[in-house]
């Protein structure tokens, strides 16, 4: 487990964003900065920052770091179900991708019935509803429970600042935002990627809960195919809970135990915020708990150390991309 005093000097220096002009024409998502380069690749940085409610939070030491290791780890181990976009990664922030055209829809697959915010499954079950995304859900199911099975609970990728929306699949197609064809296979690709992720989390004591996966075309050059994307069961993506002690604390009906980003949403919610007005500053103390439990899923999930990198970033990143000629 990482000690204080490497978090503390992380905290100093965190990864918020980086500046290569050089590389030609930039794309800032809430968490990746994006260069598109003339070859048909992507350089990816992974940064700091934190986003939950659909809004950038602040920074998390460290996350950067992890997020692109463990993406990194996953993109190979699941490369036999879905093929990904992962050329190379040159820096423990940074990843060399293929520049894929993506799919306007974020893949969202759920097994139990769990949530927080407005778009989750037990924000709208605890509503009254019995159908969520186009699927049916039995009555009597409390918090947290396992849903029957795995579901596939898409939605809409909302512009910079807004807010996601989950719709079901039929409705997509219907109002023509994905082919039929595109629909089913990344449905397919979906469901794949998280049986692999929770087989593998099984093994390591975890259970994946539920996760997004973001999917999009290669260029023709590259095949033309549906590849998926950005990153792959993290902690910013996937909820995960530990299994030694999910069933005490359910029967209790206390929160199960996560390192996910859930901690924080949870910090933000008992301040108050539910996803609008002004954002409650993340304290010193939230940031490094928060990086803990980083860490902690990087560890557990693939078995072995993490090692960070407290070189200055933006110095690091430079001299990585150099060395492989960008």
């Amino acid at each position: 487990m990482i000690d204080d005093a490497t978090l503390r000097a992380a905290l100093a220096h965190p990864l918020e964003s980086v500046s290569l002009p050089r590389l030609g024409r930039f794309y800032g998502g809430k968490v990746r900065d994006n260069w598109s380069l003339p070859d048909g690749r992507r350089v990816l940085v992974t940064t700091d920052r934190i986003s939950a409610f659909d809004r950038v939070l602040g920074t998390i030491p460290l996350k950067g770091q992890v997020l692109s290791q463990l993406s990194a780890f996953w993109f190979e181990r699941t490369a036999d179900v879905a093929p990904h976009h992962l050329i190379a990664s040159p820096d423990p922030n940074v990843a060399i991708a293929w520049e894929c055209a993506p799919l306007p829809v974020e893949v969202v697959v759920r097994s139990y019935l769990t949530g927080v915010t407005s778009t989750s499954v037990w924000t709208a079950y605890a509503r009254g509803e019995r159908s969520f995304c186009g699927h049916p859900l039995p009555d009597g199911l409390r918090k947290n429970d396992p849903l029957p099975h795995a579901i596939v609970t898409p939605s809409t990728k909302a512009p910079k600042g807004g807010h996601d929306v989950s719709v079901s699949a039929d409705e997509l197609v219907r109002d023509g935002v994905i082919s039929a064809a595109d629909m089913a296979q990344v449905s397919e690709m979906a469901l794949a990627l998280f049986a692999r992720g929770q087989a593998w989390c099984a093994q390591r004591g975890l259970i994946l809960v539920d996760t997004k996966y973001e999917f999009g075309r290669m260029p023709e050059a590259q095949g033309g195919g549906i590849v998926v994307i950005d990153e792959v069961h993290t902690p910013d993506s996937s909820r995960f809970w530990f299994a030694e002690s999910y069933a005490e604390r359910h029967a209790r009906g206390e929160e199960p135990e996560s390192f996910d980003k859930e901690y924080v949403r949870r910090w933000l919610a008992a301040q108050g915020f539910t996803g609008d007005g002004e954002v409650p500053p993340l304290t010193d103390e939230v940031r490094l708990e928060a990086a803990r439990r980083y860490v902690e899923a990087f560890e557990r999930i693939t078995g072995r150390p993490f090692v960070a990198d407290l070189r200055p970033p933006q110095a690091r990143i430079e001299a990585a991309l150099a060395a492989v000629g960008l």
